[in-house]
């Protein structure tokens, strides 16, 4: 058994271990774009028993409502706004953030250029000074590999340059 098998806790999902080295940072008020499918609605819902985030669910509140009750899911302390498009679903998720009253974004049940096309607009969306880019963290079973991945931009810059890729880098690592 190799050293960094020994030093990997496989019994904890790596986000804990994450949130354990870091300390469990505040809950962020977290827009939930369009949490119109099962799968969206319990990440939302996981994430925030877990602490990680305080959501504010938009999309059609019916649907919504629905398909906690087949999940046994508990929406009674839960901020929805009712609204019956992903695209109406992904401006008010932007004004939200905008105004200050979200912190973050979570991605429900649309496509992923439903979402960013708007956000990355210059006028209306979310753009700062730095390159727009994200991170997925993959935990891969610790009998095929003992160390968790982070993965950058494999759908939001496809070919950067060296100083995207210098800001990408950094960003990741912050």
């Amino acid at each position: 058994m190799s050293d960094t098998n020994k030093t990997r806790e496989p019994d904890i999902p790596f986000y804990k271990r994450l949130i354990k080295a870091g300390g469990l940072p505040e809950p962020l008020k977290t827009a939930v774009v369009y949490p119109n499918d099962i799968n969206s609605l319990q990440g939302a819902i996981r994430a925030t028993k877990e602490g990680l985030i305080l959501p504010i669910l938009i999309g059609p509140e019916k649907n919504i409502f629905a398909l906690a009750e087949q999940s046994n899911i508990d929406l009674e302390s839960v901020e929805i706004i009712d609204t019956n498009h992903s695209k109406s679903a992904v401006q008010i998720a932007i004004k939200l953030v905008i105004e200050g009253k979200a912190e973050a974004l979570m991605k429900g049940y649309l496509h992923t250029h439903e979402l960013m096309h708007p956000v990355a607009r210059s006028e209306t969306g979310l753009r700062t000074d730095r390159w727009m880019s994200h991170v997925f963290a993959i935990d891969i079973p610790h009998d095929r590999y003992p160390k968790p991945l982070f993965l950058s931009d494999a759908a939001v810059n496809i070919f950067p340059n060296v100083e995207q890729k210098k800001d990408i880098t950094q960003k990741a690592i912050d």
